[in-house]
């Protein structure tokens, strides 16, 4: 199937390639440690639809699985296939906001060298695992000359995420105190949504630094990323694209161009892995869920001409519209 590639505003698309080991360490279960693994299994599956629909995106990798030798064939395969490759950080700790600065550059820099060594580039762009984000982290990524970050959801309902997850999980207080901001705070969705450079006051981390947003539908600020829809689609999938559809248009309307994002359980169902049943629709099977990702894709092809984040950032800073919204840390309210 050949997207269409008329003149047309700019989206991005990326993939968070969390990993089974990841899934199961934030939600407390055991066995997490021996690093159980989908990527040979689900990576084919996402290069073969993103192949056949001509689009390159950006792949967010973990560095803990750049480091295992058995996942190289998979990682090595996306970079092959032309996509960006992007720093998930090291061990996908969602808390990773809360270690000082030095620490994260250090994170940052254990992850850069595995997933260099793999897939032959060094990462300019990074989303922190959970949507984590702090002046820590910004100032980490400006000291290792990143171009971008993308771990900004700016939704109100972070919250309601956490309670869904956690509603089953079998962690310690100590460990749920770790992960009290998991997906974010109600705050949150008072952020910005169209990309923005960080604009802290002289002296401080972050100046200069690009943020690419995870897209929530313009007005509402409802997330629309696959896996919402997906969780959509076990009600009804008509429903789903058409709820897709909608919070397209919106942000047609509003002028945005909007960055959203995928997971590798968009691409996997129950009788893949029977170990993440917790997780939203995972009751759908994997033929309905890529179904529904193609139609997806096909509609924002329509509407927008798809690339990398990086290029998504690229094309930000270029443009008369980039200016600094945030004076300071979790201050912005632009729309």
């Amino acid at each position: 199937m050949q997207m269409p590639k008329n003149d047309k505003p700019i989206a991005s698309l990326s993939v968070d390639l969390d990993n089974q080991w990841s899934y199961m360490k934030t939600h407390g279960d055991r066995g997490w440690d021996s690093f159980p693994s989908y990527l040979d299994l689900v990576v084919p599956r996402i290069l073969g639809l993103l192949e056949e629909l001509d689009l390159a995106v950006t792949f967010f990798i973990v560095g803990q699985d750049a480091a295992m030798r058995k996942n190289h064939e998979a990682l090595h395969a996306i970079a092959a296939a032309g996509h960006e490759i992007g720093n998930h950080s090291f061990h996908h700790d969602p808390w990773i906001h809360l270690s000082p600065q030095g620490a994260i550059e250090d994170e940052l820099a254990l992850a850069e060298e595995h997933i260099e060594r793999v897939t032959g580039g060094r990462p300019v762009g990074f989303r922190g695992p959970g949507y984590s984000v702090s002046p820590a982290s910004l100032g980490a990524l400006r000291s290792r000359g990143y171009v971008y970050d993308a771990s900004t959801l700016p939704t109100f309902l972070g919250p309601l995420a956490r309670a869904y997850y956690f509603r089953n999980a079998a962690l310690s207080d100590e460990e749920r105190e770790q992960r009290r901001t998991l997906f974010g705070s109600f705050a949150d969705g008072f952020r910005p949504i169209r990309p923005y450079r960080w604009g802290f006051e002289a002296g401080s981390s972050g100046g200069g630094l690009i943020e690419i947003p995870v897209t929530t539908m313009p007005f509402l600020r409802l997330p629309f990323h696959f896996s919402y829809l997906e969780h959509i689609a076990s009600i009804s999938p008509f429903l789903a694209l058409t709820y897709f559809r909608v919070a397209l248009d919106l942000c047609l309307i509003a002028g945005i161009g909007p960055s959203l994002l995928l997971h590798p359980l968009d691409f996997l169902g129950g009788d893949d892995v029977d170990a993440l049943a917790f997780f939203p629709a995972m009751g759908l099977p994997s033929e309905a869920k890529i179904r529904i990702v193609r139609e997806a894709l096909f509609s924002l092809a329509i509407r927008y001409r798809v690339t990398t984040v990086k290029g998504h950032a690229l094309s930000t800073i270029q443009s008369s519209e980039t200016r600094p919204v945030e004076r300071s840390f979790g201050t912005g309210r632009a729309a």
